[in-house]
């Protein structure tokens, strides 16, 4: 188990990495002087993950939407009693959530640390799925769901992945819905954890003050009694989604204050990269998703973040509200672009947003305002190295990706103004794009 190392020379930070012969990835990154440690055990295994084949049975396995999110819920239940107590009695706050693609499972110390460790990496490594426990389970995520479908905001978002998407379970809400979840049983639960908790399919970050070695043995010892052996990857199923987007325009009416605006743009890019159902095959594939990525959202940055001509003149209309904002998301084979937020009219926005991006596409993105959201992002990435939760949820994230965050960085610093502006026009048009609108009910 030697540590291979790796640096960026502008953040002079240090990740320490290493496999266990059972495959999971340890990653420690040490930070003198933090008097905070932060810890996460993550697996990839997201809301999408609903169709797969494992490698030692023949057969297609499809399993209700939500699952991801219920199990990540049913592993702080144990026998002796809620997990939150026991990392509370440590000093120690635990946390966990469900993506599309990875779960995760963390806390943060001060004191107490090794101990609160040994914690986490028990109860992930430990389920109790009972049905008694899994009906109880049902009742209480069935209200979180109708309580996040009474929200505005909420509701805005899944009509627009909805809109864009055909068949992608990256449509579905991650916790399910309330007729998917009555369907989880705890035989479902277990063969889902059997197939997706397993350390091949796992990894470990830590960071802040503490011994890269001393973390190693501590994983190590806890994994040598467990008796895991290495396997093959799980293979994930999806049906082909078409390039096209599902509906070009979805609107409601719900209990809100304001006007709630998002456009979306599918990427035909990403989609094109997981035709066939298949993964993100091998390391060329992840680094051509990962400039992907950097250049989609570098190129929002220019045209629309807040120092833009563009932005500028949607706020000076009063179309727009500093909650208004630009994200690109992707996964291996799945990827969009939002742009959301509230406005006193949703379809002057929509006439002057469009316009203005296709005068962008049309002209090009100047190569000053690129240079200069280049610096600032830049510049922005590497004050997010002050934060551990940043840190290590983003290492797993594109971990998992088969990148990492400092290829991200490296990416951000070398991109060029052609580069960007070709993905901007390629990714952004008018054919690949979807609204969503919530209107307040009075």
């Amino acid at each position: 188990m030697a540590w291979q190392k790796d640096q960026d020379a502008r953040l002079r930070d240090e990740v320490w990495r290493t496999w266990l012969d059972n495959g999971l990835g340890v990653f420690v990154m040490r930070k003198p002087g933090f008097h905070k440690r932060y810890a996460v055990f993550s697996t990839r295994y997201g809301s999408i993950d609903n169709r797969f084949r494992r490698h030692d049975r023949p057969d297609v396995i499809e399993v209700p939407d939500g699952i991801a999110h219920f199990l990540e819920h049913q592993l702080f239940e144990d026998e002796s009693g809620h997990v939150f107590n026991a990392f509370a009695d440590l000093g120690a706050s635990v946390n966990a959530y469900t993506s599309h693609v990875m779960t995760s499972y963390l806390f943060s110390a001060t004191d107490n640390f090794p101990q609160a460790f040994d914690r986490l990496l028990d109860f992930v490594q430990a389920p109790h799925f009972t049905e008694a426990g899994v009906q109880k389970e049902i009742g209480i995520i069935e209200q979180e769901i109708r309580m996040y479908q009474d929200q505005p905001r909420h509701r805005l978002w899944m009509n627009l992945l909805q809109a864009l998407y055909h068949v992608h379970p990256v449509r579905i809400d991650i916790a399910g819905t309330p007729e998917s979840i009555r369907r989880i049983t705890a035989d479902t639960l277990q063969l889902c954890y059997d197939t997706f908790y397993h350390p091949s399919n796992m990894a470990v970050f830590v960071v802040g003050d503490v011994d890269p070695d001393a973390v190693l043995q501590q994983v190590a010892d806890d994994m040598a009694g467990r008796n895991y052996r290495f396997r093959p990857p799980v293979e994930r199923l999806f049906d082909p989604e078409p390039e096209s987007v599902a509906e070009a325009r979805v609107e409601e009416k719900m209990a809100a204050a304001r006007p709630l605006y998002a456009l979306g743009f599918k990427d035909a890019e990403a989609v094109r990269a997981g035709e066939g159902g298949g993964e993100a095959a091998g390391r060329r594939a992840a680094l051509e998703a990962l400039r992907r990525e950097v250049t989609a959202s570098l190129a929002l940055s220019a045209a629309l973040g807040r120092s833009s001509a563009l932005y500028q003149e949607l706020y000076d209309a009063d179309l727009i509200d500093d909650g208004f904002g630009a994200r690109h998301q992707a996964g291996s084979n799945f990827g969009h672009t939002v742009m959301a937020g509230e406005t006193r009219d949703p379809h002057e926005l929509h006439d002057r947003l469009t316009a203005g991006l296709e005068r962008l596409r049309r002209d090009g993105i100047p190569e000053g305002e690129i240079r200069r959201a280049q610096r600032q992002g830049v510049g922005e990435f590497v004050q997010m190295f002050d934060s551990l939760e940043f840190i290590a949820n983003g290492f797993l994230f594109y971990h998992f990706k088969g990148t990492s965050l400092f290829e991200y960085m490296q990416v951000l610093e070398q991109v060029t103004p052609d580069e960007v502006n070709a993905r901007f026009a390629e990714h952004l048009r008018p054919e690949a794009a979807a609204v969503s609108i919530v209107w307040p009910k009075s």
